[in-house]
């Protein structure tokens, strides 16, 4: 298979016009040429943080805080999860991931409710879907050990050194939130030694310093912050500090598209482009260990194909800014994963 047009290769996203070589699912080669496509090639989405078994309660809770949306065991969405049948639940994450698939996001890192029997639901509704759930199990060892790792709700709900030790023996994923409605839960978080933080709204100094100390990356969710009412992530301050990732959050609140996500961040904070781009490719791939999210030889072919002469994107001065700040469902040519 060869892909034509304006390619953003490597990891800094740098546009040439070109072509790219795929053979049996791998890409060979990322060549320089004389082409005629209009179309732009990019490394497919990877949203980092998500929470897909809401998509059973899509808007539901409007002026509710924070605690009691999501909050467990007791907010909104615990219940409606608590209420709807497998079959409802199932159906519904489906269509989101069908839906996160057909617009260009070739996984998600997905904290899953429920158990064992809720990591079951999200195999069961992608099985039939080009799109790879790196699913984080929670609640449990045991949905920690049927999963890809464990994704632990804050430092504050509960003590997770047994659960942080098990994944890490297991040697899996293990991924926490923290500083989401004020700083208190971030030294706790960092002092397990995660493999990843999300949220990250409320930093101080201190949680700079170690996480530039330890290297610990951060997902950051704006969409869902502001909704919720409890701020938005410093993605500036995080940037020149580890590596940072894009995710969509809960489907209650917001729907699970990668293009929304980035064209806030990239309004909302003073980071180039570029970077927000990277934060929703390559830095989502890097965090759950996928061998995607970025264009050159030996990577998996996950691309996301856009018109680049759409009504929307024909006559866009900078490629980049314009796949960022204004590209759309609209505009998607094709997806190859």
């Amino acid at each position: 298979m060869i892909v034509e047009g304006t390619v953003l290769r490597g990891p800094e996203l740098e546009p040439i016009r070109g072509r790219v070589v795929v053979e049996d699912g791998v890409i060979t080669a990322v060549e320089e040429a004389d082409v005629y496509s209009d179309d732009i090639v990019l490394p497919a989405f990877v949203n980092a943080h998500t929470h897909i078994g809401d998509s059973i309660a899509k808007e539901a809770g409007a002026g509710l805080s924070l605690d009691e949306l999501v909050a467990p065991p007791d907010g909104l969405k615990h219940q409606l999860l608590r209420a709807a049948s497998r079959e409802e639940t199932v159906d519904a994450m489906r269509r989101s991931l069908r839906l996160m698939s057909e617009t260009g996001t070739a996984a998600c890192i997905e904290f899953r409710e429920g158990g064992v029997e809720g990591v079951e639901y999200i195999r069961e509704a992608a099985a039939s879907l080009p799109i790879d759930p790196v699913v984080l199990g929670r609640e449990s060892e045991d949905a920690m050990h049927a999963s890809d790792g464990f994704g632990a709700s804050g430092a504050r709900d509960a003590d997770f050194d047994r659960l942080r030790n098990a994944t890490r023996e297991a040697e899996k994923l293990f991924g926490i939130h923290a500083g989401e409605r004020d700083p208190h839960d971030i030294n706790a978080a960092l002092d397990l030694d995660p493999d990843f933080l999300v949220h990250m709204v409320h930093p101080e100094p201190l949680h700079y310093e170690r996480l530039a100390d330890n290297d610990i990356p951060v997902v950051v969710c704006p969409r869902s912050n502001l909704v919720t009412g409890v701020g938005v992530p410093p993605i500036r301050e995080l940037t020149e500090r580890t590596t940072v990732a894009l995710g969509t959050d809960n489907v209650m609140l917001n729907s699970p598209s990668m293009f929304r996500e980035m064209e806030f961040a990239a309004k909302l904070a003073d980071v180039s482009a570029s970077e927000v781009l990277q934060m929703a490719t390559v830095n989502g791939a890097e965090i759950a260990g996928l061998n995607y999210g970025v264009i050159e030889p030996d990577r998996e072919a996950k691309l996301l194909v856009l018109d680049g002469d759409s009504d929307n994107l024909a006559g866009a001065q900078d490629v980049v800014r314009a796949v960022v700040r204004r590209a759309g469902a609209a505009d998607v040519r094709d997806v190859i994963v």
